[in-house]
């Protein structure tokens, strides 16, 4: 992995903390921009373009978890890890009900941290230049070739069309692949509402595509408790 293409929003309200993780990880080749408050990131990742994120959760002005949440407003798949001293499961949950793909506690190694970040940028930024857009209307992936448009799921001998929530989520599924989409994110992005019997509806959905899925082993739909699902793409 070349990690001088790579740019990272480190966000930490102790100022040795941040000082240490930004020289380690400039040393590693890693190009880091560094804020001390919420809202400082959030101007800094409006201003900026970024491969990752990395966030303390407990800091002034607006905390972690409210911070990934403005910027999923803007950008569903950028990567954030969160760094806290909080290791209650209820904390865990609610940062990635928050949209974090990785949460580390405090205190943790520098080695740690890195192959963290080798991890998530190896599965979301490896085939960067084919990353489909909200505009992409055609998705492969394993055995499966999704026309969106024209609503249809295409395998070897086998051509399987869909309704239009089925062709609605499986987009929005295909533009998540290997992240944690959200049961929120989900339901607004098809039904316009996250209403508890809607998310009712959507897990018919989700069992309906799992079954259209099943014939390549290496193309799932994981379920994350309580918070929601992950479109999995073996390579």
């Amino acid at each position: 992995m070349t990690k001088e293409k790579f740019k990272i929003l480190l966000v930490e309200d102790d100022p040795n903390l941040s000082l240490v993780l930004a020289d380690y990880l400039e040393m590693l080749g890693y190009e880091i921009s560094t804020c001390f408050n919420g809202e400082e990131g959030l101007m800094a990742f409006m201003k900026g373009k970024f491969d990752l994120c990395i966030f303390d959760v407990m800091m002034p002005k607006k905390d972690g978890f409210t911070l990934a949440e403005d910027i999923r407003k803007k950008d569903k798949n950028i990567p954030i890890i969160f760094l806290t001293a909080k290791s209650f499961k209820e904390d865990r949950i609610k940062g990635f009900q928050s949209g974090c793909d990785d949460y580390i506690t405090k205190p943790f190694s520098t080695e740690e941290l890195n192959y963290r970040i080798q991890a998530i940028l190896r599965r979301t930024s490896s085939p960067r230049q084919d990353k489909p857009s909200e505009d992409s209307t055609i998705f492969t992936f394993g055995i499966f070739t999704f026309d969106s448009v024209n609503m249809v799921l295409r395998s070897p001998g086998k051509e399987q069309h869909l309704t239009r929530k089925e062709a609605e989520l499986l987009k929005v599924l295909c533009l998540n692949k290997n992240q944690l989409l959200t049961r929120e994110n989900a339901l607004k992005s098809v039904w316009g509402d996250d209403d508890y019997f809607i998310g009712r509806s959507m897990d018919v959905f989700i069992t309906k595509l799992r079954k259209y899925l099943k014939d390549d082993p290496k193309v799932s739909i994981g379920n994350v408790h309580g918070t929601g699902f992950k479109f999995i793409i073996e390579e």
